[in-house]
């Protein structure tokens, strides 16, 4: 029981009863001091993982719901595996053998699971805004594990995880994106969140792959350097998106191989950029597009630390949601 008791003294003394939150729909209303605390958790949450019993008692009688309406592999694992490191009890279903084939609507799915004595949910969905809608007809606690090309808040978070790890901190960092901005709901909540945190956000893309228009009101100021040379000078980080062959049937780039010419992130342009730099990318690849393998599991890439931390910040969620109640 000495596991037990350590973990579970350390995160009541990290944890506020100020935390108000039910869901995680997204980064842009939270605040500087709920990011440090989830880090903060997220650090006692990864020497649980670092034991050779991965696991506490943290969340035992709970029921999580991991309700997928599209693919994934490293967010829906890392979700699972969060809650049974906490000893939660997890269903997991994807749309095509749920009743939503038979035509059953995001709110009926809801009310069902909810009746069933789910006490959270984490959806993927690819319709921006469902998983909002969710939180407005349940008393469970929503996850947006992705909602079509809006928001990512998890895998932002472990992505500011991942550089506060390696960097010491966020603030002040020169950050680079770059790819398809455009249509990456993990470009847009970790544009929230570097913000958020005092990061030096810089965005290189096509222009056909930058949002239609940039309005500060709806996303913070950022700079936008297409020319990707440029933008890396100096940069402490530099995290490339997944490119999607649709942009190219949708006539928004000439071709791959002219968009792998101009922004893939390879040795040759690593090593004109700052000799620390570290390499991100939230997966899945395209190695040879946007990323060559040789950068990809080089030694500047970071990439399977941000799956790693991705589990320990998925656990301080569940925690900071469902432990009080």
């Amino acid at each position: 029981m000495r596991i037990k008791s350590e973990s579970q003294a350390i995160l009541s003394e990290l944890t506020p009863s100020a935390w108000q939150r039910h869901h995680i729909l997204d980064l842009d209303d939270f605040t500087p001091e709920e990011i440090e605390l989830v880090f903060q958790i997220s650090d006692t949450m990864k020497e649980v993982l670092g034991r050779d019993i991965k696991r506490v008692p943290t969340l035992r009688g709970k029921t999580i719901v991991n309700f997928f309406y599209e693919p994934s592999t490293r967010t829906r694992a890392s979700f699972e595996l969060a809650a049974k490191r906490l000893s939660a009890d997890v269903v997991s279903i994807a749309s095509p053998t749920s009743s939503v084939a038979k035509g059953e609507s995001l709110v009926d799915t809801i009310c069902t699971l909810e009746a069933l004595g789910a006490d959270a949910m984490v959806i993927r969905h690819p319709q921006a805004g469902a998983p909002y809608l969710a939180a407005q007809y349940s008393q469970m606690s929503i996850i947006n594990a992705g909602d079509g090309c809006h928001a990512h808040p998890t895998q932002a978070l472990l992505d500011l995880y991942t550089i506060r790890q390696h960097l010491g901190g966020v603030k002040r960092v020169k950050v680079v994106i770059v790819g398809d901005i455009r249509h990456s709901r993990v470009a847009r909540s970790n544009i929230w969140g570097l913000t958020l945190m005092g990061a030096q956000v810089v965005l290189s893309a096509p222009p056909t792959l930058l949002p239609l228009a940039w309005d500060t009101s709806c996303l913070p100021q950022v700079t936008i350097e297409p020319n990707l040379a440029y933008a890396l000078e100096g940069a402490e980080v530099v995290m490339a998106l997944r490119l999607q062959e649709e942009r190219q049937q949708d006539r928004l780039l000439p071709s791959l191989d002219e968009y792998s010419r101009l922004y893939q992130l390879n040795e040759e342009r690593l090593a004109k950029a700052n000799s620390s730099i570290i390499v991100m990318h939230p997966g899945p690849m395209n190695e040879g597009v946007e990323i060559t393998p040789e950068v990809s599991h080089g030694a500047h890439s970071v990439i399977g630390n941000q799956v790693t931390n991705g589990v320990a910040i998925r656990m301080a969620l569940f925690y900071l949601l469902l432990s009080g109640r």
